[in-house]
């Protein structure tokens, strides 16, 4: 049994490195000025999707993922591992985008893409943590979903059973196809990058890195179809301009402040009420907790 696989990825900004320019006066992130990393947890639902690539002779696996044009660097990655193919969402329309805007033009892209048995993604990405993305997504394309998966124990007879971790324990469902299926980090970590992958797709690119290829690179990839990486605006998806980018965005920030955890001075408290209300509140005041 072949099949047709989505794999939802984002490249986030590394939160090992955030500075006082991480946030645009606007609220959103300056994505410009961070390193950019593969999402974790997307990662390990690229790996279940290779998993099932190699159960199921002839299966396909593209990823899909919304961004800067760069972004076209996690296909690659994806790639390497032993993703087929990929598209990079991109347009400026679509920047600012909260998670209800977010899913709703992945949920275009899927219907373009059309043919597919299961959407894999991660449980959600480090720089928003809200794990909406994927559910909103399953929403808007009337699928049934799984959440939190660890494992897929199987996939036959059209329906995908998936090990869950939850709180308090293991839970064992079964949902039929097509559906979407977020995956958790403590799933089994992504294979590494195929030696041989590497060297024949290390030259991939998007429409937008042909342009900045000489005329001997451009040949080159264009001789190579299997190097040309797509790359999707809004207007074809169909996207309603309404509803994407800023405009499609119910969430606002209103502020962002930085909190920089400095090394201070002990302090012995005694066993002394006062004392320790008076410390929670300076906590609270310079935002250690709460």
């Amino acid at each position: 049994m072949s099949l047709n696989i989505i794999v939802l990825a984002k490249q986030v900004p590394d939160t090992r490195n955030v500075g006082k320019d991480a946030m645009k006066e606007d609220g959103t992130i300056n994505r410009a000025v961070l390193p950019a990393i593969f999402n974790p947890e997307d990662l390990n639902a690229l790996e279940q999707a290779l998993r099932l690539k190699d159960a199921n002779p002839g299966s396909t696996v593209t990823l899909l993922t919304m961004g800067l044009p760069r972004a076209a660097e996690i296909i690659r990655e994806a790639i390497y591992r032993g993703a087929d193919t990929g598209i990079v969402l991109t347009d400026r329309v679509l920047g600012g985008a909260d998670t209800l805007a977010t899913s709703y033009s992945l949920a275009q892209a899927v219907k373009k893409i059309s043919n597919y048995d299961i959407i894999l993604g991660g449980r959600q990405a480090i720089d928003g943590d809200t794990a909406q993305v994927g559910p909103q997504i399953a929403e808007k394309l009337g699928l049934p979903q799984v959440t939190y998966a660890e494992e897929i124990l199987d996939l036959a007879d059209g329906h995908v059973t998936v090990k869950r971790r939850l709180e308090n324990g293991v839970e064992t469902v079964k949902a039929p196809l097509p559906c979407v299926v977020t995956v958790n980090g403590s799933a089994a970590e992504c294979r590494p990058r195929n030696a041989k992958r590497l060297m024949k797709y290390k030259y991939a690119v998007s429409p937008s890195e042909v342009a900045k290829l000489s005329d001997e690179q451009k040949a080159f990839v264009e001789a190579r179809p299997y190097l040309q990486l797509k790359e999707w605006g809004a207007a074809f998806v169909e996207a309603d301009p309404e509803q994407v980018g800023m405009p499609g965005s119910p969430t606002k920030v209103k502020n962002v402040e930085n909190v920089v955890f400095t090394a201070k001075e002990s302090l012995r408290l005694e066993n002394n009420d006062e004392q320790i209300e008076n410390l929670i509140k300076e906590l609270i005041t310079n935002h250690t907790i709460g």
